[in-house]
């Protein structure tokens, strides 16, 4: 059944100008900050517009905030004081993201109904155990949770239902059976499947285990189909002429770009780099002269490799913090010490040290705002302070500990002190990769077939211009 009809009459409320007389505006600070319940300066803005339910005054209230481990959003909330009327919805304050996002949330328990959601525009919600889809576009966007989307859809289905019951009896029967079903879930009676897939990659699914893996969740980056980006508005980029071969071995090649933190003009730089016992990089950094923000990312330079690598090393000593180390946006990082998961693509490619990496990963760990304040919980925020104070033991060598890194296209690398000769601490395995691990890296479909044989053919025929 598709929830299609779902649609809350009228957008946020917001159908006609801003009134100046009755707007407030934002506290001075930061445009987007963190969601806390201590910023006494993270104020909405105040706007009078028209209820489209009574067509009198309004207030629309819109709050410019960031999401811990997502980005930034724009919540509006409108309410009429004359008729009772409210409405809110989300909107995403950045760009389309370069890949979509599918998160697939196994409901099993009652404390998984309280996950935070935030669900855009374009984003579908699939429950397959009861065949039921809410498509892109037929709601607008939210900030909620996993019961907040199911209550969305039973008050859309419901919307109707006294005009069907008069002009369509039976279709209003089906409706409201399949209402009880929608009402069922809200008590996890038995497990479900909530799947949230959108294009723009701008959606977003809790996991209340943060920093760890969680189990019950599985999102998945893909790259987005010529309908899909379509139906974004997204034109597709025209092909490119081929430039010549350059050797940029030797120049710093720069371009310009934005600031990801304040949007102002900035360059950024790269440059290819070989590193000694194994391949080439792309290292990219950039500087803004605006607000100091510094960011630096890295690219494997070559191909993917036949088989994944497995790195692990045993720390033992201080010395071991200063090892250069390589992380590509394949490669997952696992310490097994302290019950720590790093996925793919968390924190990108990065050139950097060991010590670096840990500082990166304590920072991402411990400036989450929802581990301050009234809204956080007390257990969790005990776990977070246990695994800061460990990491800060593996930091000073007070702490002996394993960290592994898996990275099945074999692009990322842990410096070996003694080479060439083994490293006693260090083991480097290689392995085979599975079904799965070559699906998310886009190999099952690639077609190599006659590849060599046709560059040997215009090789042999240089009067001839490949196509």
């Amino acid at each position: 059944m598709s929830a299609s009809g779902a649609v809350e009459p009228g957008p946020s409320g917001v159908a006609a100008a801003p009134s100046s007389a009755s707007a407030r505006a934002p506290a001075p600070g930061r445009l987007f900050r963190p969601i806390s319940a201590e910023d006494e300066e993270q104020q909405p803005t105040e706007i009078e517009s028209l209820c489209m339910n009574c067509y009198r005054n309004g207030v629309t209230r819109l709050l410019l905030t960031k999401i811990p481990f997502f980005r930034e959003i724009i919540v509006s909330s409108f309410s009429c004081e004359h008729c009772g009327w409210n409405n809110t919805e989300i909107q995403s304050a950045g760009r389309i993201q370069d890949q979509g996002v599918r998160y697939s949330l196994n409901v099993r328990a009652p404390e998984d109904m309280n996950r935070e959601v935030v669900k855009t525009d374009s984003a579908t919600t699939r429950i397959p155990e009861l065949d039921f889809e809410i498509p892109a576009f037929s709601q607008k966007g939210a900030l909620t949770t996993v019961e907040g989307l199911i209550s969305r859809a039973i008050s859309g289905l419901e919307q109707d239902q006294p005009t069907r019951r008069v002009n369509e009896e039976a279709i209003a029967e089906r409706i409201d059976e399949f209402i009880v079903k929608l009402r069922e879930l809200k008590h996890v009676a038995s497990p479900f499947t909530l799947i949230i897939d959108d294009p723009s990659g701008n959606s977003f699914v809790e996991n209340p285990h943060a920093p760890q893996k969680d189990d019950a969740l599985v999102i998945t980056h893909y790259n987005r189909t010529p309908q899909q980006e379509e139906m974004l508005g997204l034109q597709a980029e025209a092909p490119e002429k081929k430039p010549e071969e350059e050797d940029l071995r030797n120049e710093v090649l720069q371009f310009n770009t934005n600031c990801p933190e304040c949007n102002a003009p900035a360059q950024t730089n790269m440059k290819l780099v070989q590193i000694p016992h194994f391949k080439e990089v792309i290292i990219m950094a950039t500087s803004c002269e605006n607000c100091g923000h510094r960011t630096n990312e890295v690219k494997s330079g070559g191909a993917v490799e036949p088989l994944g690598t497995r790195i692990s090393l045993h720390i033992t000593d201080p010395s071991d913090m200063t090892r250069d180390l390589l992380k590509s946006e394949t490669c997952s990082v696992e310490i097994p010490e302290l019950e720590f998961e790093l996925g793919m693509a968390v924190l990108g490619g990065k050139f950097t040290t060991l010590e670096g990496m840990l500082k990166d990963i304590r920072e991402l760990v411990t400036k989450n705002p929802f581990t301050l304040g009234d809204s956080s919980n007390p257990g969790q925020t005990e776990k977070l302070r246990e695994f800061s104070h460990k990491l800060d033991q593996i930091l000073e060598g007070k702490m002996k500990a394993h960290f592994i890194m898996n990275d099945p296209a074999g692009n990322s690398y842990l410096q070996n002190v003694y080479a060439p000769e083994d490293d006693p601490e260090m083991k480097v395995e290689h392995y085979k990769r599975t079904f799965d691990q070559d699906e998310e890296l886009g190999l099952n479909d690639m077609r190599t077939e006659g590849y060599v044989t046709g560059l040997a053919y215009v090789r042999r025929a240089p009067g001839l211009s490949q196509i």
